[in-house]
């Protein structure tokens, strides 16, 4: 009897751990914090999904390019678990175009796509209910405020530990977005209003209900 009940507990492990993955993105199974808030609240969906990601695409303007835009994949943090405050933080280094086209050129936009993070099931990354977002603003260099200096890097270092090994003589240094215009879509019917206001006062909930 003990083996049965034994050999019983191994397969329901084994279906649970089954389905668990099969709901997860390509790596990255479902580990969130937060549960998802329903895409009617704009603002609570648009903190959460920021809070919930730790990579995006980073886009500044390139003008030994001729001025077009340039796309590159980085990581970031909006602040520690659960406690995010909304602005993306950066650890950049000009040995990188990124960098280097902000400090010419500011005008900058941020894109994180819901896929990313495992809770879009089976769909494409372009249906509208796998939900996407873009900050557009300027990149700038945190140094003139220490308490966020300070925020920032526990911030990022918490998020990505692997940051503080990076090499010194990179002179990697902080860098955040401020926002100026929000564009998400997170359901059909087009992009959902939302001033910067709106997002930046939204209060992340623990308990908000999956839709």
């Amino acid at each position: 009897m003990n083996i049965i009940n034994t050999a019983a507990s191994i397969l329901l492990l084994l279906v649970f751990f089954l389905g668990f993955f099969q709901n997860s993105v390509h790596g990255r199974p479902l580990l969130l914090s937060m549960s998802r808030p329903k895409p009617v609240d704009a603002a609570l969906f648009a903190r959460w999904l920021v809070s919930q990601s730790s990579w995006g695409v980073l886009n500044t303007i390139a003008s030994d390019m001729g001025g077009a835009p340039f796309g590159n994949v980085v990581s970031f943090s909006d602040g520690l678990p659960d406690k995010g405050r909304g602005i993306p933080y950066f650890y950049l280094t000009t040995l990188d175009p990124t960098a280097r086209n902000a400090l010419k050129d500011r005008r900058s936009s941020f894109t994180i796509s819901e896929y990313a993070i495992g809770t879009c099931g089976k769909k494409d990354p372009e249906n509208p209910s796998c939900a996407k977002i873009t900050l557009v603003g300027k990149l700038k260099v945190v140094t003139e405020d220490p308490k966020e200096t300070s925020f920032a890097q526990t911030a990022l270092f918490t998020k990505h530990p692997e940051m503080e090994g990076w090499p010194k003589s990179h002179d990697f240094q902080i860098y955040k977005l401020e926002i100026e215009e929000i564009f998400m879509i997170n359901w059909f019917g087009g992009p959902k209003p939302l001033t910067v206001d709106q997002y930046l006062q939204a209060k992340l909930d623990s308990y908000t209900i999956i839709a």
